[in-house]
């Protein structure tokens, strides 16, 4: 089966998505980041079951994503903030411990994305992806316009198609 054949057999799956923010300011409601991921999300026909605002602390992220991969009800976590290269950005560290297969294209594309819009800084973000558990996970970083390029070029047109791979097409999704 090709490409486009993939793609097409993977357009029933819903994604049952949990969202966490990674901020040490942040709260739920001031989250702008964590909302658009919900709105992009949502607009794309997936359902969003969980969104929290933790700080930006890694033992608390392990215990939050080791809660979130133990639902059954969770297809994928999407992750903001904590990409980057300072001694408080804890998220990249902590999600490489769980995943057990890398796409390492993720992180690649996003780069490579984000280097059209803002140039040699774009080399200071390390977005991943993987999958851990039969879930897709994506770490994305805080800002929203970053959240917007990962989910619209990247995150969006693959999540299907993703979670199809990864659990070869069972009927565990509507």
């Amino acid at each position: 089966m090709g490409y486009p054949q993939h793609q097409s057999s993977a357009k029933a799956i819903n994604a049952r998505c949990a969202i966490i923010t990674l901020s040490d300011t942040r709260t739920i409601h001031t989250d702008l980041g964590g909302k658009r991921i919900a709105e992009l999300l949502t607009g794309d026909g997936h359902s969003v079951g969980e969104h929290r605002v933790i700080r930006d602390d890694a033992e608390g992220l392990h215990g939050v994503l080791m809660e979130l991969l133990g639902l059954e009800e969770i297809d994928a976590i999407l992750t903001t903030g904590g990409t980057g290269i300072s001694s408080r950005d804890q998220a990249i560290g902590v999600i490489e411990s769980v995943i057990e297969t890398p796409l390492p294209g993720f992180g690649e594309l996003f780069r490579m994305l984000s280097w059209a819009e803002i140039g040699s800084g774009a080399m200071l973000s390390r977005a991943i992806g993987g999958i851990a558990k039969e879930k897709a996970v994506f770490a994305m970083p805080g800002s929203t316009a970053a959240v917007e390029l990962a989910m619209t070029k990247l995150i969006l047109p693959e999540l299907r198609h993703v979670l199809f791979e990864v659990t070869k097409g069972r009927e565990k999704r509507t």
